[in-house]
């Protein structure tokens, strides 16, 4: 009974002075893993997803379209043919979405310049192109801006200087690079008119320093990514030519 209580007693002195104690952590060990084509290949795992590679890259390399030239984010100053294809074609088939869904019109389109990830190479159009173009899973909204956040969004441009992609707004610039005309499906733009720009939700949150949507009188979130739009709108058109022309131009 004695030794009974005398490990009793050392097993509460022992636990007593650990949880006294503080652990500091004094060295990290780490060693360098280099990942490279020596590694050899697991012939099971290669076999099992060896179709599901195959499937997927023949989706890829299936045709939609026709470009009768290549086109590049670099090709212009203010406006590119990539670009306006790009804002055009968003606005060709998020209109008809958008005005089934709530009535009203989408009055402009701006995205953006860097968004824009690759070219468009002269010859075939594949499913792979539009994947490269916009790699990213941006989703297509629209913002409802009075006439005077629009002033905040065409002042943005005018200052960038950056070929942003935009539909059905024109921009003018003089030699200061200041507005000298702008408007909206060729009609001004009043401080009190709301407008329906569609965009992406990258842009919407602040993208690019896009600080213009917020605050806004209503946000409308479609479920339609910027990639698929592009998709649809490849399949119909069968040909593409975009051309570089006067939406947002500097004049002398």
């Amino acid at each position: 009974m004695r030794f009974t209580h005398f490990f009793f007693l050392l097993y509460i002195l022992f636990f007593t002075s650990c949880k006294k104690e503080k652990l500091h952590l004094t060295k990290i060990e780490g060693s360098k893993i280099e990942i490279t084509d020596s590694l050899k290949i697991d012939d099971e795992i290669e076999k099992y997803i060896a179709p599901f590679r195959n499937h997927i890259q023949k989706d890829l390399d299936s045709v939609l379209a026709y470009s009768v030239d290549t086109y590049s984010k670099t090709d212009g100053s203010l406006n590119t043919a990539i670009g306006n294809f790009m804002a055009d074609a968003i606005y060709e088939e998020t209109y008809p979405v958008f005005k089934k869904r709530t009535g009203k019109d989408i009055d402009l389109v701006l995205l953006n310049h860097g968004g824009i990830r690759s070219i468009i190479s002269k010859g075939q159009i594949k499913l792979r192109t539009a994947y490269e173009i916009m790699p990213f899973e941006n989703s297509i909204v629209v913002v409802a801006l009075k006439g005077a956040q629009i002033d905040s969004l065409v002042n943005y441009l005018s200052k960038a200087r950056r070929a942003h992609p935009i539909s059905k707004l024109r921009l003018l610039l003089d030699e200061d690079f200041k507005v000298a005309e702008a408007t909206i499906k060729g009609k001004p733009i009043y401080n009190d008119t709301t407008y329906y720009v569609c965009t992406n939700d990258f842009l919407y949150n602040g993208g690019d320093n896009m600080t213009f949507f917020k605050p806004n009188d209503s946000l409308y979130v479609l479920n339609y990514k910027i990639r698929n739009a592009l998709i649809d709108h490849f399949k119909k058109v069968d040909t593409i030519n975009p051309v570089i022309d006067d939406r947002f131009i500097q004049i002398n």
